[in-house]
């Protein structure tokens, strides 16, 4: 072995090889191959639906059905977020994070027991000697303080002795990132770790990720996150690409491949056109011979056109996606090639009209807001406009979503518990069609397939809906038939939110009000949104910690803050 193939090797903390994972006939991988270095901080990117959970469970060990490996090198700690928390018992917040230290809970077993077992027995001595040395070494003092802060820092303060159990998904996905942070792991897996963190929170996150020693790998869309990445492996057509730098970088290199790539499938595509000619030739010049040897000659070249075409027909067509900034910046030939070749996103249609009224349709003045005896927030003052933005900013907890439950006069989901006004004035124009995006599906579709919940959701709106539109709507958000026998709550995060995006523009609306709309959605899809709402001639009221986002919608930054 060479002396960089060792060092190499040394490097390496994670190897990863799936030659295929399948689900039933259907193959979902076949040739996933990349490496995760010491300290390498890698985003795990792909679309909805290509396999990022898949592959998240086959690199954890939850899922075992699969050829290939999964190599970590000996000896190194490896720690997960969990997708489920089955099974914990009455566990509390804080016992579940240090169950995250192993060396921790041993250390303080012996610091706990040994004092009064060990006696003038040098050996316990001796080991109970070390296990306070290292207790020290480890900063394992301070450790419950300093979780017990990070909590805190995540606005989950003073509930580190609440059982785990009693905990929101949201809450749990962040116990879960504050656990890989204490961890201290040589390799943490990480999957949408910013999905329910505001953008305090998420700075604070990518802070840590920035400076600390260990490596990562993170599935994320957020843009945030995979600037500060030093490597890209985007799953794609059931294989890995891997980008060397962050996102700024894997868009450029992103734009060349892509390039590359249209020119091999056109390459293939003329090929098979010429391949379909000749079997249509030889096949009718062999029909017009009369000479046997003729005859078997044009079949033998029919044969060998058709066993050709069928291979190159056995190539699935790749898929495309250019941000559009270096779509502008292709040459034109490659620029118009791409329009053709594109992978679908989602097909929003919303419309762009000129026609502007530009009437106020959110009032606030002096808003004060609450439930029950609990004061959030005060002081709150809005004007919107058709044709304007208004984005609410504030840490998670302080009143956004309860705002825009107010002025929609809805209770929380799974309570009756209406917003109280405590002070001030806060109106919604009554005329006005409203789509509303919501970080939770209304729970009355859950269990609904994606079909009957569509159908119900308009029949609910008093909206004209048929079998015709059903199809429609599920082939422009890229929903299969198959998908459209799904229950919801066994869809994915992105079709999920695909089915939000339908919903909150059921009625054609004047006003969108969304809540963290790009939780979830791939990178093509949050760009496909953007544009959308870029044209869109309504209003939009929304709460976003996309820092990419809130540039490209922009509007009057509305700040909430609690009292």
């Amino acid at each position: 072995m060479s002396r960089l193939s060792r060092d190499t090797l040394f490097r390496m903390i994670a190897d990863v090889h799936i030659t295929e994972k399948s689900f039933g006939p259907t193959v979902l991988m076949a040739g996933v191959k990349f490496s995760v270095d010491d300290g390498e901080k890698v985003g795990l990117i792909g679309r909805n639906g290509a396999g990022k959970t898949t592959l998240f469970g086959i690199l954890t060990g939850a899922d075992k059905d699969f050829t290939g490996s999964v190599i970590f090198r000996r000896g190194s700690v490896v720690v997960a977020t969990a997708q489920e928390h089955h099974d914990i018992g009455d566990i509390t917040m804080l016992e579940y994070i240090l169950s995250g230290l192993p060396e921790y809970a041993r250390l303080r077993h012996i610091l706990h027991t040994y004092p009064e077992t060990m006696g003038s027995d040098m050996a316990k001595i001796e080991k109970y000697t070390q296990a306070l040395d290292r207790f020290g070494q480890k900063g394992f003092y301070q450790i419950e303080e300093l979780v017990t802060e990070e909590l805190r820092n995540f606005q989950m303060d003073g509930v580190a002795e609440r059982p785990l159990a009693s905990l929101s998904g949201g809450q749990k996905r962040l116990v879960e990132v504050v656990k890989i942070m204490h961890a201290q792991a040589d390799l943490a897996l990480i999957d949408e770790p910013t999905n329910h963190m505001d953008y305090l929170a998420k700075k604070q996150f990518i802070d840590w990720m920035k400076t600390s020693k260990q490596a990562m790998l993170v599935i994320t869309h957020d843009r945030d996150v995979l600037k500060e990445v030093d490597r890209i492996v985007e799953l794609k057509d059931g294989a890995t690409v891997s980008f060397e730098g962050n996102y700024d970088a894997y868009l450029k290199h992103n734009a060349f491949a892509t390039g590359n790539a249209m020119n091999e499938y056109e390459t293939v595509a003329r090929r098979i056109a010429n391949l379909k000619d000749k079997v249509l030739q030889f096949r009718r010049m062999k029909e017009r011979a009369r000479d046997p040897d003729t005859i078997k000659q044009f079949k033998r070249r029919e044969n060998q056109a058709a066993i050709e075409l069928a291979e190159l027909e056995k190539i699935e067509k790749p898929t495309f996606w250019i941000d559009r900034e270096h779509v502008a910046q292709l040459d034109y030939k490659v620029a118009d090639r791409y329009q053709k070749f594109k992978a679908r996103n989602i097909h929003l249609r919303m419309k762009d009209g000129a026609m502007r009224s530009r009437r106020k349709l959110v009032e606030a003045r002096d808003v004060a807001l609450g439930y029950g005896d609990v004061l959030l927030f005060e002081g709150v003052n809005i004007d919107l406009r058709e044709g304007e933005a208004v984005e609410l900013r504030g840490r998670n907890g302080t009143g956004k979503t309860t705002l825009i439950r107010a002025l929609l006069a809805s209770p929380a989901q799974g309570s009756n518990v209406a917003p109280v006004l405590y002070g001030g004035t806060l109106t919604l124009d009554p005329h006005v069609r409203v789509g509303v995006y919501e970080q939770e599906i209304t729970s009355t579709y859950l269990n609904m397939s994606l079909h009957d919940a569509i159908e119900q959701m308009y029949i609910d709106r008093k909206l004209a809906i048929g079998e015709t539109k059903i199809r429609q709507l599920m082939g422009d958000y890229l929903f299969t038939d198959a998908d459209g026998m799904t229950p919801l709550v066994r869809l994915s995060g992105g079709q999920k939110a695909r089915f939000q995006i339908i919903s909150m523009l059921a009625n054609d609306p004047q006003l969108l009000i969304l809540d963290e709309p790009t939780n979830h959605l791939d990178l093509p899809s949050i760009e496909e949104l953007e544009m959308a709402l870029e044209r869109y001639s309504g209003a939009i009221l929304y709460v976003s910690h996309d820092d990419y986002f809130r540039r490209k919608i922009g509007g009057t930054v509305v700040q909430i803050s609690a009292v």
